[in-house]
């Protein structure tokens, strides 16, 4: 009876291992896709046109890089996706008003 509740407990926390080695490594991928999207709004405009959005893109890879710095990867993981994410956003609400401006 031991042997089997011992299994379960061994395979258990093989498992837990496994699934958390997929958030260990350093979230490169989507640091690199942040700082792009940033980049992408900064050029068009958003400080002017998606102040806001711009502005919460920024922290969010901030601290993102300060999560990295201190191996929290499942974490910068989820700030550099934010980021990404809410810098789409202001490149969005950037080009729609230049759009409409220009009409």
């Amino acid at each position: 009876m031991m042997f089997p509740s011992r299994a379960r407990r061994v395979l258990l926390l093989f498992a837990i291992c496994t699934a958390a080695g997929c958030v260990t490594s350093a979230p490169v991928q989507e640091m690199s896709d942040a700082r792009q999207a940033i980049s992408a709004a900064e050029e068009a405009d958003a400080a002017r046109f998606a102040p806001e959005s711009l502005g919460d893109a920024r922290r969010f890879l901030e601290e993102a890089e300060q999560q990295l710095l201190q191996e929290a990867y499942g974490l910068a993981r989820a700030n550099a996706v934010r980021a990404k994410n809410r810098a789409v956003q202001a490149l969005a609400a950037s080009q729609a008003l230049i759009d409409a401006e220009r009409n």
